[in-house]
């Protein structure tokens, strides 16, 4: 795998949280599964934090920009 920026030294993070994940943005907040759509989990809603960086350039991998309805069914739980 290759960065935009290049660079090739790309550290594949996971975690395991069951239905302990959680994220706030704003005023929202999530509790539960790791939704999908946010490039921080495989798929829809899982038990896996993944993130891919770049040790390059700092960038976490994945599609960009992340759309709002992608931000809104994350945080209500639909997909």
């Amino acid at each position: 795998m290759k960065c935009g920026c290049g660079g090739s030294r790309i550290l594949k993070i996971s975690g395991k949280t069951s239905d302990c994940f959680s994220m706030s943005l704003g005023d929202k907040e999530y509790d539960g599964y790791v939704p999908g759509g946010l490039n921080i989990g495989e798929g829809g809603y899982g038990d896996y934090i993944i993130i891919d960086l770049c040790l390059d350039c700092g960038k976490v991998q994945g599609d960009f920009p992340v759309s709002q309805e992608k931000v809104d069914a994350a945080f209500g739980g639909e997909e």
